[in-house]
């Protein structure tokens, strides 16, 4: 608890522009401790990647002047490793989507990626119902995205602010149409670094970009800095040999990390795309006979759909790691996902840690006699429908009644 308050109030500092590398060594430092004990729920491609951005954030600020506009200038190697990560980041996600899934090369993912996302958002369900012609032509947008706009990040500066603005547009629309966690709003982050101080002049605030100006005159270019970047570079460089090799193999992976302290790492997502979503629903019920008669409450989560007419939250940049894992063990068997079980006695005891995961309690008084876990298959409603949800129950419950 108390490392997640000092993260947190270190991270405010930062987000109002006030950074040095021992701040940022700080964060970097508390992160990798959180990733590493969270083990399975801390596993996604976001935290390796931010642990990355984390890294390189370090070298980019000055040892110990954390003011807005500090007298040393940000090192250009540092600058142009940013640009080498969101390269690595979109054309990882690029590949393994031209590997992995023929409706990715068929223009139709979009047909069902909207649908079948782990946790839709509010507007999910208009990006899903638009007109065909449409979703075939985002896919392609995403082609160009992740397969083109990358390798002009290294280009001159026409060619890569345009490869800049074309990286960033996709992450936009992807934070408008789904709630991927704070994926999205990360890998803005190093495609900023295609831009430079000319772009940002014409859309940033006058006063702002004159503050920047007068820093920049004042600047004074640091030996030790300079020296400190050009270490980092080398090593990103010897750390990027198994990356590389990963990207440019058959069998590419997604999202691993060949060092233990996850500083340079290979990226990729949605290389395929599931057709039909699949929801685990826990249900309880008092009754003394737990069959299809008894009276059973469904657990309603913060982001995976339940009631049919609960319109989807917006819940991105925060992410529901419970409804996370859920939205992969709807995919598989509780065989493979035996936390589950341990997840259903505790509900059994009103534990309050673990009902405050869900939306809220079908059961304040008491806890209820049985609970059991039912598969169901969702679609959204079409557009008109009262219901922002259709869905089916799919065979026998994925976990029978359980009692304590």
């Amino acid at each position: 608890m108390i490392a997640a308050w000092l993260g947190f109030l270190l991270s405010c500092f930062v987000i109002a522009g006030y950074a040095n590398a021992w701040m940022m060594a700080a964060l970097w430092v508390l992160y990798t401790s959180f990733a590493n004990i969270g083990q399975e729920w801390y596993g996604y491609g976001w935290e390796i990647q931010l642990l990355e951005t984390g890294f390189l954030a370090i070298f980019l600020c000055p040892l110990t002047d954390a003011r807005p506009f500090p007298k040393r200038p940000p090192p250009l190697p540092i600058i142009i490793l940013f640009r080498w990560l969101i390269f690595r980041i979109m054309l990882g996600s690029g590949l393994i989507k031209l590997r992995g899934d023929a409706i990715w090369t068929k223009a139709t993912a979009l047909y069902y990626h909207f649908e079948t996302q782990p946790i839709p958002g509010p507007l999910s369900r208009w990006f899903h119902f638009l007109p065909k012609t449409i979703l075939q032509t985002g896919v392609w947008f995403n082609w160009l995205a992740e397969l083109i706009a990358p390798w002009f990040a290294f280009w001159p500066r026409i060619g890569r602010h345009i490869a800049g603005v074309i990286m960033v547009t996709l992450q936009i629309i992807l934070i408008l149409s789904g709630n991927l966690s704070f994926l999205n709003w990360l890998t803005i982050i190093p495609a900023l670094a295609c831009f430079d101080d000319g772009f940002w002049a014409k859309i940033l605030p006058k006063p702002l970009v004159l503050r920047a100006i007068a820093a920049a005159e004042k600047a004074e270019p640091s030996r030790a800095m300079n020296t400190t970047a050009w270490v980092i570079t080398l090593l990103v460089a010897l750390l990027s040999i198994n990356p590389i090799l990963n990207m440019i193999s058959p069998s590419q992976v997604m999202n691993t990390s060949y060092d233990p302290l996850n500083l340079v790492n290979t990226y990729g997502a949605f290389g395929s795309v599931g057709q039909e979503r699949f929801n685990i629903v826990f249900e309880g019920t008092n009754d003394t006979t737990p069959d299809e008669n008894a009276h059973w409450q469904a657990y309603s989560y913060k982001g995976l759909p339940v009631a049919t007419n609960e319109r989807p939250a917006q819940i991105a940049p925060y992410q529901l790691r419970l409804d996370w894992q859920l939205w992969f063990a709807a995919m598989s068997t509780p065989d493979d996902y035996p936390w589950t079980q341990a997840l259903i006695q505790k509900l059994l005891k009103n534990d309050p840690k673990t009902l405050s995961l869900f939306a809220g309690n079908p059961f304040p008084d008491h806890p209820p006699r049985y609970i059991r876990a039912i598969l169901y298959r969702y679609r959204f409603a079409p557009p008109g429908s009262p219901d922002f949800w259709q869905r089916e129950k799919i065979g026998a419950p994925w976990i029978p009644p359980t009692t304590r």
